[in-house]
């Protein structure tokens, strides 16, 4: 399996729960777990957003066993999370 980590910067402001409710909202026909942030599954791939405890970002792991489909899960994400601090 391959692993993706990624991060963004939330903008001064953005209140996460919300971000992290349209998210799921969107996803809802997944698999989700608000245990720890959010992790969505997807088949055999999952997504897990979390945000800093020491800076203002949500970090983004996605795992897949190919490189390139954790990449693009990671990419998704990081567009929802954009779209969702609008």
């Amino acid at each position: 399996y391959f692993m993706s980590k990624n991060k963004i910067t939330l903008d001064q402001g953005t209140d996460v729960k919300k971000v992290f409710e349209k998210i799921k909202d969107k996803y809802r026909n997944q698999p989700v777990n608000t245990e720890d942030g959010l992790k969505i599954e997807f088949d055999t791939d999952w997504v897990h957003l979390r945000t800093s405890n020491t800076e203002p970002i949500i970090r983004i792991y996605s795992e897949s066993n190919l490189e390139k489909t954790a990449e693009n899960i990671a990419g998704r994400l990081m567009m929802d999370i954009r779209e969702a601090m609008m």
